[in-house]
């Protein structure tokens, strides 16, 4: 009894966290108006619903059958969301980096050197710059914290000995009149973005229009890692650019996709919690 018990209550939480995650799916990424959205989300509820009850009579099979049915449908539907590189892009998502390398020369593509004023249209330029790699010097880290000391956005920025610092920043790339929603970062909402920029231009816009406060690491990095993980951003720039991704608020963001980066050049590095929480991250 207390096995068939808990077996139950299993199933029956099981349930409820695929009527939860397939009813917020459906409502915010159905292709209708926000009303037909809402009645589709109701509807699923209802039919992954059925499943109780027949679960209460100890019918499981039924009940699995049914909420296979419906777990197959939605997976079908939300396998035809795509992400894609031709979008209305805000101006400062409108281009993203890529990138080439030349014996010791690497040419970057799409970098965005806008200027920033508060309370006015930035001003726009896009800029094809050449670093030496064999002039790379080492690594900083911003952390913009944006909403408390949890939450922050990092971007890391290369310095040269004989270049302005080249920053990298892993972002949604937003629509025009688009805004960011954590919660809509779960369910394919925002392409995933990485912007190459002007260390002036991405930490302005956050500390000086935004009004976020950024704060500045110095990374204590040997050259040779250093260039390594230079390495793995410009891979990263050509991937986006040929293969569009979508964000995800916990598995693709701005720390997690970093700390991707990082396990590749040395596996032995261990998962943390508080690269879930960017805040902590230093």
């Amino acid at each position: 009894m207390f096995g068939r018990s808990l077996i139950l209550v299993a199933s029956g939480l099981g349930l409820a966290v695929l009527a939860l995650w397939g009813a917020i799916a459906l409502w915010m990424r159905a292709p209708a108006s926000p009303l037909l959205n809402g009645l589709l989300a109701a509807l699923w509820v209802l039919a992954t619903g059925v499943s109780f009850p027949l679960l209460l009579r100890q019918r499981g099979w039924q009940a699995l059958g049914i909420a296979a049915a419906c777990l197959a449908a939605l997976m079908l539907w939300w396998s035809t969301l795509l992400p894609s590189n031709d979008r209305d892009w805000q101006p400062d998502m409108a281009r993203v980096a890529n990138a080439a390398i030349d014996g010791d020369v690497l040419t970057i593509n799409n970098v965005r050197n806008f200027r920033w004023e508060p309370e006015k249209p930035p001003e726009e330029r896009w800029e094809s710059r050449r670093y030496r790699l064999s002039q790379l010097q080492g690594v900083d880290l911003f952390l913009s914290h944006w909403s408390g000391e949890l939450v922050a956005h990092a971007i890391l920025s290369f310095t040269f000995a004989d270049s302005e610092p080249l920053a990298f920043s892993i972002e949604i790339r937003r629509e025009k009149g688009e805004d960011f929603s954590s919660i809509a970062g779960f369910f394919k909402s925002y392409e995933l973005a990485l912007i190459a920029a002007d260390e002036r231009d991405v930490v302005k816009v956050r500390s000086t229009v935004r009004g976020e406060d950024v704060r500045l690491y110095r990374l204590d990095m040997q050259q040779q890692t250093a260039r390594a993980l230079l390495l793995e951003y410009v891979a990263l720039a050509n991937d986006l650019t040929a293969t569009p991704r979508w964000y995800h608020t916990l598995t693709a963001n701005c720390t997690t996709v970093i700390f991707a980066m990082a396990r590749r050049l040395d596996p032995g590095i261990s998962l943390d919690w508080r690269i879930l929480l960017p805040g902590k991250l230093p």
